[in-house]
């Protein structure tokens, strides 16, 4: 139960993360948003670390900065995504990638859920599915660029949890501390060589700061729920999170939500009890 309260808190809180990235990814330039909010993140756990169990050791940084680069390359995507398509479909859309990988990975090492949680599983995938729909009921009501974007950083999220999972135990921060390090570092490189501007546009700072410290704030979330919990299920719950992205886009941005949409959020909360009851 601690798991799952921790995942669902997990998947609320990085769901408003993402808002907030794709707010300023609209009216900034995408790395620059990257580097900055990442940058909030690091002030957080830095912050952090002292109140978390854990020691540091050079496996913990080593898994974290593993994991940072994948993370990296799917943050890169994924905001790249929202500021060229709609958020109601590129966020679920990674979503769905996002859980596939790591449910993937957990049934192949060996971890095997209960029926009941499995059934969550499967409504989760289904919820996925459903709220990725269109308003006008197409599967992704998208352009084939951001699609393909946000298929790509749902790998690159997938890669960014089971990295993270195989972190020492006795961990703490550590890994994300290092994560962030790695991912930061490769962002900044990637933008030196592309000859990208890494400063914001004026009036953006605040919400990408924000961004980034509620991201972070997640990631702690997850890593101590993956250390208590099968990453298959786990992954599920945490990979819900378009649910409070959706909502947001709508009473926020105003975006239309369609029944099938809705739907989608219901099956949401039916894969957490699910989930909960194993």
């Amino acid at each position: 139960m601690t798991a799952v309260a921790l995942a669902t808190a997990c998947a609320v809180i990085f769901g408003t993360a993402d808002f907030f990235g794709g707010l300023a990814t609209r009216r900034s330039r995408v790395l620059a948003v990257v580097v900055l909010s990442q940058l909030g993140g690091v002030l957080l756990i830095a912050a952090l670390i002292p109140f978390l169990p854990g020691r540091p050791s050079t496996a913990a940084l080593l898994w974290g900065m593993a994991s940072g680069v994948a993370g990296a390359a799917g943050i890169v995507l994924f905001y790249r995504g929202l500021a060229t398509g709609m958020m109601s479909v590129v966020a679920p859309t990674t979503a769905a990638a996002s859980m596939a990988v790591p449910v993937i990975f957990g049934l192949v090492t060996g971890e095997r859920p209960s029926v009941v949680a499995l059934a969550g599983v499967a409504l989760g995938l289904l919820a996925v599915v459903l709220v990725s729909r269109s308003p006008g009921g197409a599967a992704s009501g998208a352009r084939l660029g951001p699609l393909a974007n946000a298929l790509a950083s749902g790998a690159g999220f997938g890669g960014f949890f089971i990295l993270l999972k195989l972190s020492p135990a006795d961990a703490g921060g550590w890994p994300l501390l290092g994560a962030r390090i790695a991912s930061i570092t490769l962002v900044v490189l990637l933008a030196f060589v592309t000859r990208r501007n890494l400063r914001p546009i004026p009036g953006t700072l605040k919400v990408t700061v924000a961004a980034g410290v509620l991201d972070m704030g997640a990631n702690v979330l997850y890593l101590l729920a993956a250390q208590r919990g099968m990453l298959s299920l786990v992954a599920v719950l945490v990979s819900l999170y378009p649910a409070s992205t959706l909502l947001l886009a709508r009473y926020v941005l105003g975006e239309r939500l369609s029944p099938v949409q809705i739907t989608g959020v219901g099956f949401a909360l039916g894969a957490v009890a699910l989930i909960a009851r194993a």
